[in-house]
């Protein structure tokens, strides 16, 4: 089994079954058997999202405004926007295994069981967008995150800094804001089930970032360096100074950070 062919289809694929299909063989082909660099193997700089062919991509500056949750519209723009970072989410898990083949086993099963996580959100999600009458493409998208992965694709400690550490790490900042926003609407059965979803998701993004934060470390320490240089990371791609109204103190220690850390990111207290 070619194992890093089957995960560059997967990562190129539009298709969420595809990407399920193939996922799913990799995790158990990992589970039983050892997997090693290939002779002559050289992983694919991505030039354009998996996604391109479903969605209009624009600046985060163009996305349109939130508008009311009480309106099927103004939910499904919510979800949208949600389902959307689960889909970029999944290329993301999948390709720090297709990327840096000489990683240790674990490595590649935690980023698989990740890839299958957030295959399992965007399908719940775009269960609940059908439901409300749209689909995955109805609305435009930012490439954020797509664009963090290409600009991280030589560095792999880079990588476990910017996209679990920084980018996954910022929504458990922002999952329990958006659940508490939505609760004085849950009578709504829409706005339920996406609250359910939500503290599914949340729950396993902290294991997620949990994972994230051990290879992040793991890295610091092969690479004889402190695990303060996430801060220079951050600094290099101009994240340190990002806004975070919200900072999840609880969430974030659950998911490996230090109170030094989280205090640096903005939380006024951490004990």
């Amino acid at each position: 089994m070619n194992m890093y062919r089957l995960l560059e289809q997967a990562i190129c694929s539009d298709d969420i079954r595809i990407k399920e299909k193939l996922t799913a063989q990799c995790l158990s082909y990992c589970n039983q058997n050892e997997v090693r660099e290939e002779d002559g193997f050289v992983p694919v700089f991505f030039t354009e999202p998996s996604y391109v062919s479903m969605c209009t991509i624009v600046s985060p500056s163009k996305l349109p405004q939130r508008k009311d949750f009480d309106t099927k519209e103004g939910l499904a723009t919510l979800v949208h926007a949600i389902a959307h970072i689960e889909f970029s989410a999944i290329d993301l898990a999948l390709d720090a295994v297709y990327r840096y083949t000489n990683m240790p086993m674990q490595y590649k099963r935690d980023w698989l069981e990740v890839a299958a996580d957030e295959i399992r959100h965007f399908l719940m999600l775009e269960g609940l967008l059908k439901e409300l009458g749209y689909r995955y493409g109805d609305f435009p998208v930012h490439s954020g995150l797509f664009e963090a992965a290409q600009k991280t694709t030589g560095d792999i400690l880079e990588r476990m800094a910017i996209v679990p550490r920084y980018f996954e790490a910022s929504g458990l900042d922002v999952g329990p804001h958006i659940i508490q926003k939505l609760h004085n609407k849950r009578k709504i059965p829409s706005v339920s089930k996406l609250i359910a979803m939500l503290h599914l998701i949340y729950k396993e993004e902290i294991v997620h970032v949990l994972k994230g934060d051990r290879w992040f470390k793991y890295l610091c320490q092969k690479e004889q360096k402190s695990d303060e240089i996430y801060f220079d990371i951050l600094q290099k791609y101009n994240l340190l100074h990002k806004h975070r109204p919200h900072v999840n103190v609880q969430g974030r220690k659950e998911a490996g950070f230090s109170c030094k850390e989280i205090k640096r990111l903005g939380a006024s207290e951490c004990s």
